[in-house]
């Protein structure tokens, strides 16, 4: 027997009993063996009725809200020793805390391994707009100073309107009369960011190119597809009925639907920003917020649609920027079939990363012999000498299989091989 990230013993009864028990209503329940060793060594309890009345009391005394109706106490026997089974629900009312300290870091505990540990405000804050329900989209904006620039010019290419009376039925402006956080993000002012770097190779260490995106979500997102579009190149690494026929690095659609999916989807309760990045071989498109209470990975991949800004989702159903719920990641997955390379989908309890390999890498991979010579003596036809570098990035292949290429041709007399080593050319 071991602790984990479900399971704690203890020897007998203590007073931080209340902190394993606060962790595991918060997280995703547990249970708590008393009589237990550290080691998982049976020791028993003697009186395991007052050891239990103990607990009762104890948790009602120093835990809030009331966490009775998720705890269930069983007297169990093991090695023929008494031990006391508490088993902690996960609570409907969390942030559970001690009621000697707060609403606070040193009074929320979560479960992290098999340790019990402060929350973080972050944690504490999600935790509150999971239990009570407000949506971020509804509350009253910090910010009434807003103009609507590009929300305007939005709605009218999409020939609607968007006077006062739409404000008000879209959720732009509340029942206060007042600009809602929603209005915030659709606004000029809108002050959520989008970080978008290109680096040079496979790793974060050397920059090629960064840029930072501000402005109505309009407008952070026509410039972020802007950018991405220049970095996904063009390339001819594809032939049909004897023509080449130019693709690019990355599906238009793949890309559209992450990014799209990092708008609708991110959690703008959390300071921080969306993160893009470009690499050699790779696109990740990082946003703040994690799975919403109650889903699981499983359910994303599924296509099960769980809104986290339903009014936003709403707006961008409205202006064509998105046809249905819940498509996005099995578009990006249609998109790169037939490659051998998928796209990786992450989550964390605060953030959601789409992964987008370059297809290119693979396309050439997946053609036949002589469709891959077939670019390759029309590549020599232009350049009249070619590397191996050359082909290497041409048809954007690794070293060894641009060199098994080359050698094949050599071989069947379609080219031939001039000096040695590094210096080793190849013409027709």
């Amino acid at each position: 027997m071991k602790e984990s990230e479900t399971m704690e013993f203890k020897r007998q009864f203590v007073n931080d009993l209340n902190k394993e028990v606060i962790a595991f209503a918060n997280t995703n329940g547990g249970e708590i063996l008393i009589g237990i060793d550290d080691d998982g060594k049976v020791v028993g309890l003697s009186d395991i009725q007052s050891v239990e009345l103990q607990c009762v009391s104890h948790l009602a005394d120093t835990v809030k809200p009331d966490i009775s109706m998720f705890i269930k106490y069983e007297r169990i026997s093991m090695e023929n020793k008494e031990v006391l089974k508490i088993t902690v629900n996960r609570g409907s009312m969390s942030p559970y805390y001690l009621a000697s300290k707060g609403i606070r870091p040193e009074g929320v505990y979560v479960r992290h391994g098999t340790a019990s540990v402060p929350a973080t405000e972050t944690a504490i804050l999600s935790m509150i707009k999971e239990t009570t329900g407000d949506s971020f989209e509804e509350t009253r904006s910090l910010n009434q100073n807003l103009t609507f620039f590009q929300a305007e010019e939005e709605f009218t290419n999409a020939g609607l309107s968007f006077a006062e009376s739409q404000k008000r039925s879209l959720g732009v402006i509340g029942r206060d009369d007042c600009y809602t956080n929603l209005g915030l993000l659709l606004s000029d002012q809108c002050e959520h960011k989008i970080k978008f770097a290109v680096f040079e190779g496979t790793e974060k260490e050397v920059f090629k190119d960064r840029h930072e995106f501000s402005g109505s979500l309009f407008r952070q997102l026509d410039d972020l597809l802007k950018m991405l579009d220049k970095y996904n190149t063009l390339s001819s690494p594809k032939i049909e009925n004897i023509k080449r026929k130019d693709v690019r690095d990355y599906p238009v659609e793949a890309i559209r639907e992450a990014v799209l999916n990092a708008f609708i989807h991110r959690d703008y309760g959390l300071g921080g920003y969306t993160l893009v990045s470009v690499f050699d071989d790779r696109m990740e498109i990082v946003s703040l917020g994690g799975l919403m209470r109650g889903v699981e990975m499983n359910d994303i991949m599924m296509g099960v649609s769980y809104l986290r800004n339903r009014r936003l989702a709403e707006i961008f159903y409205r202006l064509h920027f998105i046809e249905a719920y819940g498509t996005g990641i099995s578009k990006i997955k249609k998109s790169y079939e037939g490659f051998k390379k998928q796209p990786i989908f992450e989550c964390s309890s605060n953030a959601f990363k789409v992964t987008l390999p370059k297809t290119t890498l693979t396309t050439v991979e997946k053609m036949e012999s002589d469709e891959r010579e077939a670019l390759v003596l029309d590549y020599i036809r232009q350049q009249e000498e070619v590397g191996r570098s050359d082909v290497e990035a041409f048809l954007k292949v690794s070293a060894p299989t641009a060199t098994r290429i080359l050698t094949n041709m050599v071989q069947k007399g379609l080219i031939k091989r001039h000096g040695t080593a590094r210096n080793t050319r190849y013409s027709l």
